[in-house]
């Protein structure tokens, strides 16, 4: 395993200025979770300072137990009915154009928290009818009526990460599978949605096994991906088992667009809502993409 110090091509923006404490206190005042915060983003100083943050819903307890992944894993306290009207207000109060949606994994709940979704984004919509929405969502087990329930709301891009390549599944996701996530992308894009994935490198994959990985999911047909490098949240997690360089990231987004892509984003510090509003301009040609039906 390489060395735990990073590289420098790591070092990433420190919070500070108007615009990072403007945020917070949004997010304070809203009583909202983010993922910039819980998973430990870090470009939490660049985006919040740009106005942007990716709103959590569904609480900050997770029911998996990812090994890459620093959310609090755990048993969830009740629903929060009043949480998708402040979403609503928060992203009204930052004058987002595009904003991004993420939640905790809930396997406790029936639907899996489809419905707090649903609500959510209609909540937004209603709020913000200019804003395009990018819902970054769990697998929900699989489950094709849950993930039409998230779907019927018709937000605009539609995201849910594979993460790493199929023979990591199980050490790094546990309880993910490659095939799930990949059905549940699918199926997306068979309704007729923007469809966005993401992975991680620096968990010990090999080069064929991200090839392999990349030509995957552009025969599934996905639009958008985005690749950026493994950080080990605490000694707890799965170390890093190499520092992937600039100049690899690059050669992986030639790939990808020559396999199909329409968009990739790969670098370092790429996350999945990292610059998500460029990523949507650069694929569409519109800030708002057409909602799909």
């Amino acid at each position: 395993m390489e060395t735990t110090r990073k590289p420098a091509w790591l070092r990433a923006r420190l919070p500070a200025g108007p615009g990072y404490s403007a945020v917070r206190g949004l997010v304070d005042g809203h009583r909202l979770h983010t993922v910039c915060q819980s998973a430990q983003c870090p470009n939490l100083g660049e985006c919040w300072s740009r106005g942007t943050a990716t709103v959590m819903i569904l609480g900050n307890i997770c029911t998996r137990s990812c090994r890459f992944c620093a959310v609090q894993t755990g048993r969830p306290t009740e629903l929060d009915l009043g949480e998708p009207a402040r979403v609503a207000d928060a992203v009204a109060a930052m004058g987002l154009r595009h904003c991004v949606i993420t939640s905790v994994a809930r396997d406790e709940l029936a639907d899996g928290g489809a419905a707090v979704w649903a609500a959510t984004i209609r909540a937004v919509r209603g709020r913000n009818p200019s804003t395009a929405i990018e819902v970054l969502v769990p697998d929900f087990n699989g489950r094709i009526p849950d993930i039409d329930t998230v779907l019927d709301a018709k937000p605009d891009i539609f995201n849910h990460n594979v993460e790493t390549v199929e023979r990591l599944q199980r050490p790094v996701r546990v309880r993910a599978r490659y095939g799930r996530s990949r059905g549940v992308l699918r199926h997306a894009k068979t309704r007729g949605f923007t469809v966005k994935t993401g992975i991680m490198l620096g968990l010990g994959e090999r080069q064929e096994e991200i090839g392999q990985t990349l030509r995957d999911l552009a025969g599934d047909g996905l639009d958008i991906l985005t690749i950026g490098q493994y950080l080990q949240p605490t000694r707890e997690h799965l170390p890093v088992e190499r520092w992937v360089t600039p100049e690899e990231f690059l050669r992986w987004k030639e790939f990808g667009l020559s396999v199909g892509f329409g968009v990739v984003e790969s670098g370092p510090l790429v996350r999945s809502s990292y610059h998500a509003d460029e990523q949507s301009l650069r694929y569409t040609g519109a800030l708002y993409p057409a909602r799909a039906s």
